[in-house]
């Protein structure tokens, strides 16, 4: 997904192959693959004789928060405190980003009761 996000306009499965460093995989895996997104809703084509163009359906942020989602659902009981928790438990998080984490809450909670929310 992040070759047709950082290469809007479409692609064909020949242009995806380009981008691949050495050692490239082989054409047909890569159209495997883009067949594969397709038909879970990522991608859509546009043919052109025997020739599909792709282009993503979702934008970057909006398959990040759509799998952020999904993910904090299957895996985590939908909560994002335990996704936290486990991230402190793990120690991948500091004490200085959880403070910084609280202080963004607590600005964004700020500018919706100034809003009127």
């Amino acid at each position: 997904m992040t070759l047709f996000w950082h290469h809007p306009g479409g692609q064909f499965v020949k242009d995806l192959h380009e981008f691949y460093d050495e050692p490239k995989p082989h054409i047909n895996t890569i159209s495997s693959q883009v067949r594969t997104l397709e038909k879970d809703g990522f991608l859509r084509h546009k043919s052109y004789g025997g020739s599909h163009q792709y282009f993503p359906v979702l934008s970057e942020k909006q398959y990040r928060k759509e799998f952020l989602t999904g993910f904090v659902r299957n895996f985590f009981g939908n909560s994002y405190r335990e996704v936290v928790s486990s991230f402190v438990h793990d120690d991948k998080i500091t004490v200085d980003e959880l403070e910084d984490l609280i202080r963004q809450v607590r600005e964004g909670e700020e500018q919706k009761s100034s809003r009127g929310m």
